[in-house]
């Protein structure tokens, strides 16, 4: 039985004729199996954009013929074997045992053979395929984590991470075929782990049809959207539209996710008197997050650390501008100053918002450039790309 999360993986209408050269490109690399590791999967609690991005690929490459098998750890409330839009998923082991538990399931060939065609998904700790796996091989890494450590553990395990990210692993990835989301978190991987730059590879993620545009909030309304922990800084977000307020008094603020973290928000919005205008309504369905989308007048991220921002892109595909921090991965997604607003700093964070919501020439225009930018970015391109760096193929 098919299992779904509040966010299911997207699933384009594509053509036969995309399907079929998704196909031919696996049966030219002889690849009929391709087992995909991952830290969590779609139907954890805290999924969010790495998850959706890996179930839609594997989506794609089971409609086209291709037998994908993706393991990952437990997932609240869900069963530990299933199958989702055609590729299947395998939860057997707990948030940290799953890195030796998946690696032996490799070696010991539990769900089919060693020389399978392979994805790792490097979400901070890697599962170190180069000293075990026999088959094609790829990674796929959206970000450097470096920051992102000392926001969620303690000084000490945050060391250990950064090393085992920056001084550990790299050396045994170097002759791994890496894909990343941006050109900017390429650059920032090749900076800070050393990795090859000939071995890493730009693919971008692609915007489901189904996000279009609609009409808008009658008075101003933000829109965040994601995990509720540390890196992504919703609290910044919440301080900063406090800031607005002053000069837009009507104005409200969604926060769309769940997480750890909500407590503290929680904290926050008192803090700011926000009880009345700031929601949190945890995870929402996909006519819901549409409809959020469609209403709202600014999409926003205070991200400290993102391979890319799909929200952003999403939003965009429903004509919403963002305003966004001005780190690798959204200055790729965001065009600053044509598609939405790119800030360096938590003041600069709500005088872009307080500029967006009260500028409506340049709101429209914007709405204009994202729509039509989002055009740009499509699942069955990434499906492809992504394939082709597997079967050792150049990237369109």
């Amino acid at each position: 039985m098919a299992d779904h999360g509040s966010r299911p993986a997207t699933h384009t209408n594509v053509d036969e004729g995309s399907e079929r050269k998704l196909g031919d490109l696996a049966a030219e690399a002889g690849i009929q199996r391709i087992h995909m590791l991952a830290w969590r999967d779609l139907a954890d609690i805290e999924a969010g954009g790495s998850e959706l991005h890996a179930s839609t690929v594997a989506s794609h490459w089971a409609e086209a013929g291709i037998d994908v098998v993706m393991r990952t750890s437990f997932a609240q409330g869900a069963p530990p074997a299933t199958v989702r839009d055609g590729y299947d998923v395998i939860r057997r082991a707990g948030r940290y045992a799953i890195f030796p538990r998946a690696a032996l399931g490799e070696i010991f060939n539990r769900h089919g053979s060693r020389r399978d065609a392979l994805v790792e998904i490097w979400n901070g700790v890697p599962f170190f395929s180069p000293l075990w796996a026999r088959g094609p091989r790829a990674t796929w890494l959206h970000h450097v984590h470096e920051d992102m450590w000392p926001m969620v553990l303690p000084p000490r395990l945050a060391r250990a991470g950064q090393i085992l990210e920056r001084r550990v692993a790299p050396p045994l990835y170097r002759r791994t075929p890496i894909v990343t989301l941006s050109e900017s978190s390429r650059q920032h991987i090749i900076d800070r782990m050393g990795l090859p730059p000939a071995n890493l590879h730009v693919v971008a993620p692609g915007v489901d049809p189904a996000f279009t545009p609609g009409t808008p909030s009658p008075t101003p309304l933000i829109v965040a959207i994601g995990r509720l922990m540390p890196a992504k800084d919703f609290p910044a977000l919440i301080r900063a539209a406090a800031q607005v307020r002053v000069a837009v008094p009507d104005v409200k603020l969604v926060i769309v996710g769940e997480g750890y973290e909500r407590e503290r928000l929680e904290r926050t919005i008192s803090e700011v008197g926000g009880e009345t205008w700031i929601s949190l309504p945890g995870r929402i369905d996909e006519p819901a997050l549409l409809d959020l989308y469609r209403q709202a007048w600014v999409v926003a991220s205070a991200s400290r650390a993102e391979g890319w921002g799909m929200t952003l892109t999403e939003a965009a595909a429903c004509g919403t501008p963002a305003v966004a921090t001005k780190i690798p991965g959204h200055v790729d997604a965001v065009a600053d100053g044509d598609t939405g607003l790119l800030v360096d700093s938590d003041t600069d964070l709500a005088h872009a918002l307080r500029r967006l919501l009260t500028d409506h020439p340049l709101r429209t225009r914007m709405r204009a450039a994202a729509l039509a930018r989002s055009e740009l970015f499509r699942w069955e391109r990434t499906a492809f790309d992504t394939l082709a760096v597997l079967a050792g193929r150049s990237v369109r």
